[in-house]
Formats: C-alpha cells, sequence, structure tokens
C-alpha cells in the first residue's frame, strides 16, 4: 500500500501523468508484483549470495543495488502499458530511484522479516 500511494503521488506531481494514467499504472502494478515477488526474492538472494557475509553497510548497498537493477527495468514496462511517453517515463523513473534508494534497505528489511514470520525461505544475511 505504501508504495502505491508514494509512487502514485510521484506519478502526479512529478511526473505530470493524468488521472487516468495513474489508475492504469497503479492497476497494472498489482498483478505485476504478484508475479515478481518470488523472481525479485531470488535475484535478491543471489546479490547476497554472490557478495558474502558483508558488514551492515555493505549490506545497506547490496540490497539498493538489487532493488534498483530489478525494479527499474520492472517500473519502465509499467509505465509504459500505462502509456507514458519518453519524457514521462524518465521524469517518473527518476523519481522512483530517488524513493527506491531511500525505501530499499528498509523494504529488503520488511522482507527478511516476513520470511522469517512466514517460514517462506531464509532470510539474506
Amino acid at each position: 500500500m505504501f508504495f502505491t500511494l508514494v509512487a502514485g503521488l510521484s506519478e502526479w506531481r512529478v511526473a505530470g501523468l493524468s488521472p487516468s494514467q495513474i489508475l492504469l499504472t497503479r492497476l497494472v502494478t498489482i498483478p505485476v508484483l504478484i508475479l515478481t515477488g518470488r523472481p525479485y526474492g531470488l535475484w535478491r538472494d543471489t546479490a547476497f549470495r554472490l557478495v558474502g557475509p558483508v558488514s551492515t553497510p555493505a549490506r545497506t548497498l547490496v540490497d539498493v543495488a538489487a532493488f534498483v537493477s530489478f525494479q527499474v527495468p520492472v517500473y519502465v514496462a509499467i509505465l509504459l502499458v500505462a502509456g507514458a511517453d519518453t519524457d514521462e517515463i524518465l521524469r517518473a523513473t527518476g523519481a522512483a530511484m530517488v524513493l527506491m534508494l531511500l525505501l530499499s534497505r528498509p523494504y529488503g528489511l520488511f522482507l527478511d522479516m516476513a520470511r522469517r514470520l512466514t517460514g517462506a525461505g531464509r532470510a539474506a544475511p
């Protein structure tokens, strides 16, 4: 819910998407998030496995790199489906990347907590 609200506000205020484009973008995002949840988890796990045991600041960098490198192409595809033009895509993606840089580690910690609570795989180191 948090990402939906933040992204929608960013698409409206920063990228200048119309309300119908924002609604379509947010609706397309729901099944995309469901379909990409597991692949992103595997992507993130692979990034941590490749880096190996590292300090907390380095774990933050791995989380940021994994999140941005996976989510930016997905977000661009969603914007294309919603009918955003190149300028709108560049503005929305730029704003999203700022949010991704700020929120990727807290999101990664949330994912680790959810995994521990549900027993759904191993949390990242």
